[in-house]
This record gives C-alpha cells, sequence and structure tokens, in this order.
C-alpha cells in the first residue's frame, strides 16, 4: 500500500478496480487544520483527469500494472497484432486501444504495451519515429517565406506539414506526442 507521502508524477494507483496515473500533485500544508496532497490523475483505460484530494495518512492501493515491450507485427484493419519478443506470444489491440498511435507504427517497431490485470489497456511509442515521404508538392523555386509549410503524406496516411524543401523519398523525424515535422534525416 501506498501513502500520501509516496504520491508523485507517474504513481500508478488503483481506485474503485481502475488504473489510475498521477499526472500532477501538490502537497498543500495550510496554516489551520491538517496537511493534504491535491493531485490529478488520469484513468488508464478511458483518459479521463480527475482532480482529486488526499488527506495525509490515506492509504493507497498499487495498480497491478504491467508495462511489456512489444514489437509491432502488422494490421488487418480492425485490430494491431503485437509480439513480445521475449515470449514470441502475439496480441491484437483494437483501434480504440491504439487510437492516435496507428499514425506512427512502423512494421517492426518496438512499443510498450501497458497491461491491468492480464488485460491490455494501452500502448506508448517512442518519442521520436523516423518515416518517409510518399507524396508531397513539389517545392516552387522562389518560393522561399520563412516558415512556409506544406503537406507530405507518410506510408501510414498520416499527412504532416513540413519545410518547402522536403522531396518524395526523403526520411522526417516526427514527434509522436504531437505530431509535428522534428527534422529531415540523412539516410
Amino acid at each position: 500500500m501506498y501513502e500520501t507521502s509516496d504520491i508523485r508524477k507517474g504513481l500508478r494507483i488503483e481506485m474503485d478496480e481502475t488504473p489510475f496515473q498521477v499526472i500532477e500533485f501538490q502537497f498543500v500544508n495550510p496554516g489551520k487544520g491538517s496537511a493534504f496532497t491535491r493531485t490529478k490523475i488520469r484513468n488508464m483505460i478511458t483518459g479521463a483527469v480527475l482532480d482529486r484530494t488526499f488527506k495525509t495518512g490515506e492509504k493507497l492501493a498499487p495498480a497491478d500494472t504491467e508495462d511489456r515491450t512489444m514489437q509491432y507485427l502488422y494490421t488487418d484493419g480492425s485490430e494491431f497484432y503485437f509480439m513480445d519478443n521475449k515470449n514470441y506470444e502475439q496480441i491484437g489491440l483494437t483501434e480504440e486501444i491504439v487510437g492516435d498511435a496507428s499514425n506512427y507504427l512502423i512494421e517492426n517497431m518496438e512499443v510498450t504495451i501497458s497491461f491491468f490485470k492480464s488485460k491490455s489497456i494501452g500502448l506508448t511509442l517512442p518519442n521520436f519515429v523516423v518515416m518517409e515521404v510518399i507524396e508531397t508538392s513539389p517545392g516552387e523555386k522562389g518560393n522561399t517565406v520563412t516558415g512556409a509549410t506544406k503537406p507530405a503524406s507518410l506510408p501510414t496516411g498520416y499527412t504532416v506539414n513540413v519545410p518547402l524543401f522536403i522531396k518524395v523519398g526523403e526520411l522526417l523525424k516526427i514527434d509522436t506526442r504531437t505530431g509535428a515535422y522534428v527534422e529531415r534525416v540523412k539516410s
């Protein structure tokens, strides 16, 4: 069991048979009355964020979660399949669980999948992925306005805004947290 003094960013706790992760916390010791910890916690299944206050000395149950590194294999349109490299077990995740991460999934990519009581509840991508541009309009000569961008299509179907000098076939570094172009990668 955790106590309120154990609360920190990233801590996983279980309330009402649901896993939550601490996003923010603040210890408050008012001049009058007892101390407490004010937190923002995210439901690891639905993604909903709640504000919750815990009194000093309150007990918190640790969430029965496990993170496993798995390799992305393929999608059949409705499910995305991953393999555990340790025991070669394969699992399928629905589009609901994968969500926007499907924009960045490349075959053989290593991802972290979170399990709660042996049931998959979400996945975490690496912060950056390198993807090839498969379609974009050619840059126009003389069009050198600072910060000008154009859309570029990636193999997953995702479209990202890139600088005008980017051409088809070039490799781009994409930030999976924001979905933004970071830089061109030399092959």
